[in-house]
């Protein structure tokens, strides 16, 4: 595989969602009547689409309303929420602040401030008082120590997230978080992320997670992909992660979820990923722009508060219309970025499939032009898909 990029090396060629395609089915179905549903750990979840654990897009009010409408919203057990009982007043402060490496400094400021292990248990239990499934996120460093306490409160899922997660993380200066070890301790899901390649995945498999995360910098506030000059655009990395869950299945028998975690801006974006496997996906950036965001139109990367080194960035994103309206419509904007449900099981009944396993069988071709052919009035007005 691959192509030489010079003399003794080759590069294998990787796609992203803009270069992609998927072809329509011979029979075709009512999108009133697929199932878009996803499991996890013997629960099933009718809005396959997680909210983002970053601080603009996930507060307690906004993942209440999120899983009332059947989905999960990740809250960050690291963020200003578990920092600040008045978290709202800094993430006013954070959104007036000036924009570009002002913003950053001010982030990084902000989140100085230590953790509070209190306000960890009131924020889950102001979730689970609404009655509706409590997802909560820390770092493999924090694991550990935040995973009981989250439990104990009533978390439902708990998800340890990094930029790269790797069960063979080695350190000699601090203690390295044993994954496996960790999954068999918690008695509530732990979903683990983020990963990109194949054998990473099914190593993340066997040692006992829920579910794997599969991204690396395609979300529109990273900026991992240019600090670092690492990542693997999103089909492929969800290519190759969902040939690890189907080897693994055939394996042990254990069915592992795989959910794509950004690059997905718009409903197409978001039905391309799971054709190419995905069971559900993690979507920042177009929840942000809803009226019950706690950015209030602004969005910054879970990197962004880095003390030595940020890997996001703050941007306007804008506010177009409720958290229904993204999820469910009726869509009043004509670019794809609302009623994203009703584009994937409107996608759904296009290629004839009855449920997500059926989906992910999609015939999918290499198609550069999808995004331009007979675009060129949209792309000069900058309306629909030439915004």
């Amino acid at each position: 595989m691959g192509e030489f990029i010079g003399r003794g090396r080759k590069a294998r060629r990787c796609y992203g969602f803009d270069e992609i395609a998927l072809v329509p089915g011979t029979t075709t179905l009512n999108p009133n009547e697929v199932d878009p549903s996803w499991p996890l750990d013997g629960q099933r979840y009718h809005v396959p689409i997680l909210a983002s654990a970053m601080d603009g897009v996930v507060d307690v009010k906004f993942a209440i309303a999120f899983g009332k409408m059947g989905g999960l919203a990740v809250l960050n057990l690291e963020g200003v929420q578990t920092r600040y009982e008045n978290a709202d007043e800094i993430l006013a402060r954070i959104v007036k602040s000036q924009q570009g490496d002002k913003a950053t400094e001010f982030i990084q400021k902000a989140y100085r401030e230590p953790i509070k292990e209190k306000l960890i248990a009131k924020r889950i239990q102001e979730i689970k008082k609404a009655k509706v499934p409590c997802a909560v996120s820390a770092i493999p460093q924090r694991a550990e120590k935040f995973g009981p306490i989250a439990q104990e409160a009533g978390a439902d899922v708990f998800v340890v997230q990094s930029t790269i997660s790797t069960v063979r993380h080695i350190s000699t200066e601090y203690k390295s978080l044993d994954i496996k070890k960790f999954c068999k301790s918690m008695k509530i899901p732990v979903v683990v992320g983020n990963c990109v390649i194949y054998q990473v995945a099914l190593e993340l498999m066997e040692a006992g997670a829920s579910a794997i995360l599969v991204g690396l910098g395609p979300g529109a506030a990273c900026t991992t992909r240019g600090v670092l000059g690492i990542g693997v655009p999103q089909v492929t990395a969800t290519v190759d992660c969902a040939a690890a869950r189907d080897s693994y299945f055939k394996q042990a028998g254990r069915y592992v979820p795989v959910i794509t975690d950004g690059g997905m801006r718009t409903g197409g974006d978001v039905c391309k990923a799971f054709a190419c496997g995905s069971d559900a996906v993690m979507i920042g950036s177009p929840f942000a722009r809803a009226k019950e965001a706690p950015g209030k139109g602004y969005h910054w990367g879970m990197a962004t508060p880095h003390a030595n080194l940020p890997r996001g960035t703050r941007i306007h994103v804008g506010v177009t219309g409720t958290l229904e309206e993204i999820l469910f419509g009726p869509a009043r904007t004509d670019d794809g970025t609302q009623n994203l449900m009703g584009a994937l099981t409107t996608a759904m009944g296009s290629v004839g499939a009855r449920d997500m396993k059926e989906f992910q069988l999609t015939e999918i071709i290499i198609a550069p032009s999808i995004q331009t052919e007979g675009k060129l009035a949209q792309r000069t007005q900058r309306v629909g898909m030439g915004k």
